[in-house]
């Protein structure tokens, strides 16, 4: 590749990015489509090899997804509502166990002051926002009433993902062939193996990692309830959400249902059985639901995706933390490239010092001390 082509695609790399961040209020319904139809185009193409058209299999898929959110929500959202209500009807134990028992703790151990908590003011402000979140559908109603705009946006984006999203499957091997006629001849079968690659991490991660995301919320869920927590499915549901950036879920779910369990039950017996469903649950993760459901074959360290889920949540805020790990996956894929192409280079090999071969044809150590001159060769035996 010549130099004038290296600057027409890092001037082409630099627009393309230039106009996605200038684009991307707008881009967010499109974003979410892309993601729905990557999820479904696979049983598309299995529907097709069972001698479907493409149109038909598109539009079953489409229907499966859109029931599969319906009942979700429907499931989901009266769930969630209620441990909520349990939650905030909790508000006062809690604050009783934090002032009877976790400050005296706090200011014995860590020698911190008590003017330093204020739990009636603390507890007012949770159940403020506790019951906010409670309300979820007349929340955001009511935020979207505020403003026609915005009222506006949130109207076409809830039309246009699933319609975008229908399309995106139907057409999906189209557009996938139309852009490979556009790549260029000579860095085509690179981008190809570069594509490959990556849709193979990014199928790897985005349908394992969600696999495993609703295998810990349904067991952490399930488990909690079976050892009487009030709030143990919503920790337990918290705990599996989360689950995608490592130890957070364990850390938050854990440390939420000792709380939960030392405030309602108040002894140790209830303890070692939240501390049992956490082992089992770590377990179950590492050894089960990972490798079978994900594999090795992302490869991103624990730093690397705590790093691009703080990373890309402060550069694109919620959204951000949800695309941090596939776009971490489509980078380490780049690096990966990369690497080998330094590690070819002789940037990475340095100049090799040639080798000095005697009239016999054998090689002969330039770092060896020369025999002095006129000096004879030493006779055979």
């Amino acid at each position: 590749m010549s130099n004038a082509q290296r600057w027409q695609w890092l001037i082409i790399v630099g627009v393309s990015g230039w106009l996605v961040w200038l684009l991307s209020p707008v881009l967010m319904p499109f974003m979410l489509a892309g993601v729905f139809a990557y999820l479904g185009d696979p049983l598309v193409d299995r529907l097709e090899r069972l001698r479907l058209g493409r149109g038909l299999a598109a539009g079953i898929v489409f229907m499966v997804m859109l029931l599969m959110l319906a009942l979700a929500l429907l499931l989901v959202v009266p769930l969630v509502q209620r441990q909520i209500s349990r939650l905030v009807a909790a508000l006062p134990a809690y604050a009783a166990w934090f002032t009877r028992d976790a400050v005296p703790w706090l200011e014995q151990k860590l020698h911190v002051p008590p003017s330093e908590f204020d739990t009636a003011t603390l507890i007012e402000r949770i159940r403020e926002h506790i019951g906010t979140v409670g309300g979820i559908a007349a929340t955001l109603l009511g935020y979207a009433t505020r403003s026609g705009l915005a009222l506006i946006s949130w109207g076409v984006s809830i039309v246009l993902v699933p319609v975008v999203t229908f399309y995106l499957l139907r057409d999906w091997d189209k557009l996938v062939a139309h852009v490979d006629t556009l790549l260029p001849r000579d860095a085509q079968p690179t981008l190809r193996r570069l594509a490959h690659e990556t849709d193979s991490v990014l199928g790897a991660f985005v349908r394992g990692q969600l696999l495993v995301m609703l295998g810990l919320a349904i067991y952490y869920a399930g488990a909690l309830k079976l050892v009487g927590l009030d709030v143990g499915p919503l920790i337990g549901m918290i705990a599996g959400l989360v689950s995608f950036v490592p130890y957070l879920g364990f850390i938050i779910g854990i440390v939420a249902s000792i709380i939960a369990a030392l405030v309602q039950f108040h002894d140790v017996l209830h303890l070692l059985l939240v501390l049992a469903v956490f082992g089992v649950g770590s377990v179950l993760e590492s050894y089960i639901l990972v490798p079978k459901l994900v594999g090795d074959r992302i490869g991103l360290h624990p730093v690397a995706v705590i790093f691009a889920v703080l990373a890309f949540g402060e550069l694109f805020g919620f959204i951000g933390v949800l695309l941090a790990l596939p776009m971490a996956s489509i980078a380490m894929v780049l690096l990966r490239f990369l690497r080998d192409r330094y590690e070819a280079s002789s940037l990475y090999a340095g100049h090799e010092q040639p080798k000095i071969v005697s009239t016999e044809g054998d090689p002969v150590d330039p770092d060896a001390h020369p025999p002095p001159a006129g000096s004879e060769p030493p006779a055979a035996p």
